[in-house]
């Protein structure tokens, strides 16, 4: 029997690594779209920063907009554009986001550039920041409470895994004859497969 989540994983890390041999400069760039109070939807670009059978992993302030929607309304849905291979190419991932316990985010966070570490204890994201130069004094004083020490991790600071429950593989072609492959699970934890028109 044809495991055709594993097939979808595997469409998808081609399809990644083609992307990444294309010169795309950000291959790893997708679009996460999560649901709001009244039901209203927001969409920005995150990036990708880990997959494997349990899901797609980027990270956030957990204070921010999409931290918080995601608390409040877990399922959400990411898009990968990748506009240089093939005729183009878009994978479709749906499923609820659950955060990453301690320790996963604990070695991300270490291996980023000091100054991204500084920028996760500087920035109050999605808040309102009166002027460039208050944010720049935030990050001064990051700077000079961590000198000469590693920096750890804020406990606002983490990582959300987006565990699929629909993955969609869409190939462009000429004429928008395009080639859709739709990969679901259903309610007994089981995949299936479908085509889909274009």
């Amino acid at each position: 029997m044809i495991d055709l989540f594993a097939e979808a994983m595997v469409g998808f890390r081609q399809l990644l690594d083609e992307a990444k041999a294309s010169g795309d400069p950000e291959p790893t760039a997708m679009t996460l779209a999560t649901l709001g109070d009244g039901g209203r939807v927001a969409a920005r670009t995150v990036l990708l920063k880990g997959f494997d059978e349990r899901g797609f992993v980027f990270y956030t302030n957990c204070d921010s907009r999409k931290g918080n929607e995601i608390r409040e309304h877990a399922q959400c849905a990411l898009l990968f554009h990748w506009r240089h291979i093939r005729h183009g190419v878009q994978v479709r991932i749906e499923g609820p986001a659950r955060q990453v316990d301690d320790a996963e985010a604990d070695r991300y966070f270490a291996s980023r550039p000091r100054m991204s570490q500084i920028g996760a204890w500087a920035s109050d994201q999605s808040r309102t920041l009166p002027s460039r130069e208050a944010f720049e004094a935030r990050i001064a004083e990051a700077e000079s409470r961590f000198e000469g020490q590693p920096i750890p991790r804020p406990p606002h600071w983490s990582g959300f895994r987006v565990e699929p429950d629909a993955i969609e593989l869409w190939y462009g072609a000429e004429f928008r004859l395009h080639e859709r492959y739709l990969y679901e699970r259903r309610e007994d934890g089981q995949w299936s497969k479908r085509m889909l028109f274009p």
